[in-house]
């Protein structure tokens, strides 16, 4: 089956940033000139994805608009003649791309948010892309990898980076299966000492859409909130998950040094290429 829809949960208040993201949603802010959520959609569209899902909360609009038409805009810069800023605004997306924008009324966890979505999504499988997690390198997207993945096997799909030492316990961690990229769980942060392998899940997934009837279903997790690591720990066991390997470098801009690193990142590729 065809990967061609994708969910962005976007609801986070962004409290690491504040007070930048007091009245701006984090998620606009912006690498160099585009913003972390663009970046986002565009790997999604390199992936052959079409339908956008933006699972929102309060003060959350300006996403909305960022990629909706801004006609006054684009009329005043053509009155200037800025016909390239003009056509950069109205090409935000390419034509047949739909966004849907769905509010998640309370932050109950990354579970919830994807849950939020059912509707939009139905019997499809779907990618999950965290505007968080920025990511460089790889040749089509890791969003492309994992659809690559998926269609050939038609499980869900992880992205995973080794992760060494004690960070180990930030992330969900894969217990290896038996063969080559076999998932045959996920462990939600746990100790360093007993981690189960050094292969840390990051925010981009291909999910199979039986995810939903698990979520619905599951208690909450660690937090109080409804993991979206114990759903794929259920589907693990039952041997329908597989593991990717970043080609690439993952910049965690849920975090201010790693927002930086990735600004710092991108601005000395574009002097290289300038």
């Amino acid at each position: 089956m065809t990967l061609r829809k994708a969910v962005f949960p976007v609801a986070g208040f962004g409290t690491r940033f504040l007070p930048a993201t007091k009245a701006m949603p984090k998620e606009l802010l912006p690498i160099v000139d585009k913003p972390l959520i663009q970046y986002a959609a565009e790997e999604a569209i390199a992936a052959g994805i079409d339908t956008l899902i933006f699972v929102t909360g309060r003060n959350k609009r300006a996403i909305e608009d960022h990629f909706d038409n801004n006609q006054e805009l684009e009329i005043a810069l053509r009155a200037k003649g800025k016909n390239e800023q003009a056509d950069m605004v109205r090409n935000i997306l390419p034509k047949g791309v739909e966004c849907i924008f769905m509010r998640q009324p309370e932050q109950l966890g990354l579970g919830h948010a994807v849950l939020c979505a059912e509707r939009a999504v139905g019997t499809d499988p779907f990618a999950v892309l965290l505007a968080d997690d920025f990511l460089t390198g790889s040749e089509h997207g890791v969003t492309a990898d994992l659809a690559r993945a998926f269609e050939a096997t038609g499980k869900s799909q992880l992205s995973v980076m080794e992760v060494n030492g004690p960070d180990i316990s930030k992330y969900g961690v894969v217990v290896p299966g038996d063969t080559q990229g076999a998932v045959a769980g996920l462990v939600e942060k746990p100790d360093a000492r007993s981690a189960p392998s050094n292969l840390a899940s990051i925010g981009r997934y291909v999910l199979t859409p039986d995810i939903f009837d698990i979520l619905r279903s599951q208690p909450p997790g660690a937090g109080g909130e409804i993991q979206l690591a114990d759903a794929i720990n259920t589907q693990a066991a039952a041997g329908s998950v597989e593991a990717v390997k970043l080609r690439g470098r993952r910049f965690d801009c849920g975090s201010v040094q790693g927002y930086l690193d990735a600004i710092t990142s991108v601005a000395a590729q574009r002097q290289l290429g300038a």
